[in-house]
């Protein structure tokens, strides 16, 4: 999906709520304090490269370094460049001031949950973006479920999320985050 398909998507969905949600997700992906600290890690079956890439693309279009994600693999090559070999090992490092992205369209396994858990328990700051697995939902400081019924699949809504992330604007204030909270309880707004 490019950058004109997914314009259009938020297009499309501009009504529904899902845009402001994927960059309220967005916008917590960039509040990493510092390059390296946006850790992505992904299920055996499914690591996220395609969200790894964009999320660096977007890092280097918006000049923001600390959106460039560590994809952290669950069995990395030995023989692999550098950024390939980073293991599971490395959620176990993580710290106050990081960001841990778990992009989980099934279940996450119990290896990771726990994984998940500690680093939570450092104060590394905990994002997801799943298909419902309502424990790693439990674990994150914000997390955005992609259900079946959603109008998009869920590489659209890594689209969204990346895109949100490398966009360059005003931080919304507390009355931006409470209409929006507010929206989502009792659904999108309707004109009169």
């Amino acid at each position: 999906m490019d950058a004109g398909s997914v314009a259009l998507l938020r297009e499309v969905l501009a009504s529904t709520g899902w845009v402001e949600r994927t960059r309220e997700l967005g916008l917590a992906l960039r509040a990493t304090r510092s390059p390296g600290g946006l850790l992505l890690v992904g299920t055996p079956q499914e690591e996220p490269w395609h969200l790894t890439a964009h999320l660096g693309d977007e890092a280097r279009f918006s000049g923001l370094p600390q959106l460039a994600p560590t994809l952290v693999r669950w069995a990395p090559a030995p023989g692999a460049p550098a950024h390939l070999r980073v293991g599971l090992e490395r959620i176990e490092q993580a710290r106050r001031g990081e960001t841990l992205f778990v992009v989980a369209e099934d279940r996450a396994p119990e290896a990771l949950l726990e994984r998940v858990g500690d680093a939570r328990r450092t104060g590394t700051t905990i994002l997801a973006l799943g298909g419902g697995d309502p424990e790693l939902a439990g674990l994150a400081h914000d997390a955005l479920t992609v259900p079946d019924r959603a109008p998009f699949s869920f590489d659209g809504a890594q689209h969204l999320v990346s895109m949100a992330a490398g966009e360059v604007g005003r931080r919304p204030g507390l009355r931006d985050r409470l209409a929006g909270l507010l929206e989502r309880i009792s659904g999108p707004r309707v004109a009169d």
